[in-house]
């Protein structure tokens, strides 16, 4: 019990790391503005931080190191003879077993696919008089989508983790 008790604890924590990263990215991702360049007719884009992108790997490792933990407590329920077929806490088990695993692809590849997105900075350059000049940046909620998803695999791992019996 006293094993469960601190798989838990770590499971929980890295969650919430991971989500606070997650949340942190997401307010500090890089904002472009068009410049002119001072020295001839030419525009560019300058961006701010890159904060986001080691936020976003943090949070993408932290989770993957969770979802580790979680699969290696488990047995990725293959394994041993934690389940008994038929009953209805398989059920449940595979059923929070299944959320788990796609809420925290959902997360890694928001994270993942976030902070590619966010490193990626544009140097195109155009005179005053194009309007079309367009600086990448990402768009608002992608990291935020992976906080909500590191949330809900969180809440599909802790009774995952309660119903796990070890043996």
């Amino acid at each position: 019990m006293a094993l469960s008790v601190i798989v838990l604890a770590v499971v929980t924590s890295l969650h919430l790391i991971a989500f606070v990263f997650a949340v942190g990215a997401e307010r500090r991702r890089s904002i472009a503005k068009v410049v002119p360049d001072e020295y001839d007719d030419r525009t560019y884009c300058v961006y701010t931080t890159d904060a986001s992108l080691v936020y976003g790997l943090t949070a993408f490792g932290l989770l993957l190191i969770s979802q580790a933990v979680v699969n290696g407590v488990t047995r990725c329920l293959c394994f041993g003879k934690g389940l008994v077929t038929g009953s209805s806490s398989t059920t449940c088990a595979i059923f929070f077993f299944v959320v788990s695993w796609i809420s925290f692809l959902g997360a890694e590849v928001c994270l993942l696919a976030g902070s590619a997105r966010n490193a990626y900075h544009t140097k195109y350059r155009g005179f005053f008089q194009e309007d079309d000049l367009s600086c990448a940046t990402l768009r608002k909620g992608v990291f935020a989508a992976a906080a909500a998803l590191t949330l809900l695999s969180l809440a599909s791992n802790n009774p995952l983790l309660l119903g796990s019996r070890q043996g």
